[in-house]
């Protein structure tokens, strides 16, 4: 049972720390201008002063998507920890960012649809996000290949 811990706090780990390294690189492409939209978006749906647009909305919105990357950490886990490839994580990370510029796109007011950003956040955010994923999926299927060995 202890191994079994041991695991899912590699997982949680591992979840944290992708959200923060990506969520700092999104900060830092952001501040040089590659994107319009940071890790500050992540604070939008909810009614805050405007102090969430400042840099300490981006440093809130970096710790949000920290803690938030566990959970997804786990959904990877659950679904594709067996698949030791770069597929399933460009996947992942391609459908996360579907998810979160169609399908979650009401909740960030003044952000606009897909089709009105310019190119160079589209671009940039889903390359984040590709590169989110592949981190997500290699790091969880290489731990999973770890515990399966010591496993046996």
């Amino acid at each position: 049972m202890e191994k079994y811990w041991l695991y899912h706090q590699r997982v949680a780990a591992i979840g944290f720390f992708g959200g923060l390294f990506w969520s700092c690189i999104s900060y830092a492409l952001h501040y040089l201008n590659f994107t319009k939209l940071g890790p500050a978006m992540a604070m939008l749906p909810w009614a805050l002063p405007d102090w969430k647009n400042s840099y300490l909305g981006h440093i809130t919105g970096i710790l949000f998507i920290s803690l938030l990357s566990i959970a997804v950490a786990f959904f990877y886990r659950f679904i594709f920890q067996k698949w030791d490839s770069i597929w399933p994580g460009i996947g992942y990370g391609l459908v996360l960012w579907l998810v979160i510029f169609y399908l979650l796109h009401p909740l960030f007011p003044g952000v606009g649809p897909v089709n009105t950003l310019d190119t160079s956040t589209v671009v940039t955010t889903l390359c984040l996000f590709i590169l989110y994923g592949v981190f997500i999926g290699y790091s969880i299927s290489y731990e999973y290949n770890e515990f399966q060995r010591h496993e046996a």
